[in-house]
């Protein structure tokens, strides 16, 4: 893939953002945020322009926001106690006025974007030992099949857990590194659990399939530990 614009993210700590570039952060999170509102709030407006929430850069786009509503650019509103921005269609326009005019600066790589990269690559650097880890594990069942006296059922319950966080982990890094696409900057990158095929399941199966990818992009789980088992 091409290494993200960079440029934008040095200079950023000695300037603020353009108004511009503030009215194309709000419209590609409206976009990336996938709801039913083209509002969203500061923190999502901040994230997209790849500063720090208590950086002096988002307190200064803190004021622009009122100052740009203020001109008309933007309109905000309350979303359960949340304020929240929009374009005005003054605000779209001066957007693509700045674009034709080539003077619109490139937005940072998006929060999805960046998810995604380091996705694929905590995955390429761990799916080997998630391999290796799961062969033990079942190497240990396969010990315990042939225990003699048998096993007590207290070991063969920790077993399944350990077995259950080793096959869903290397499952996650599967999909992150070989399934997960890199995500399109004009259209929201949120996993609705869906295949292709799945519409050929019955609709009990589906449930059960879907059910089964909850979680299959959260890098967190693959620290859960369930304990040693002797």
């Amino acid at each position: 893939m091409p290494e993200p614009d960079t440029s934008h993210d040095r200079s950023r700590s000695h300037r603020p953002p353009s108004d511009e570039l503030v009215l194309a952060a709000i419209e590609r999170a409206a976009l990336h945020r996938a709801r039913d509102t083209p509002a969203v709030p500061v923190w999502s407006i901040i994230e997209h322009l790849g500063l720090s929430r208590r950086s002096a850069g988002a307190r200064q786009v803190r004021i622009r926001l009122e100052q740009m509503t203020a001109a008309g650019d933007l309109y905000s509103r309350r979303n359960r106690g949340v304020v929240t921005w929009e374009l005005t269609g003054a605000g779209r326009r001066r957007l693509s006025a700045a674009r034709l005019s080539g003077q619109g600066q490139p937005l940072p790589e998006s929060p999805q974007n960046l998810a995604w990269r380091r996705a694929q690559t905590a995955a390429a650097c761990e799916v080997e030992r998630f391999r290796r880890e799961l062969g033990d594990r079942l190497g240990a069942a396969l010990d315990l099949l042939a225990a003699d006296p048998p096993a007590h059922s207290d070991r063969w319950l920790a077993l399944g857990e350990h077995l259950h966080r080793d096959t869903r982990r290397l499952a996650s890094a599967m999909h992150c590194l070989h399934e997960w696409s890199e995500p399109h900057d004009d259209r929201s990158d949120i996993d609705d659990h869906s295949e292709p095929g799945d519409e050929r399941l019955e609709t009990s199966e589906r449930a059960r399939v879907r059910a089964r990818r909850v979680g299959r992009r959260n890098l967190h789980l693959w620290d859960n530990d369930p304990g040693d088992v002797d």
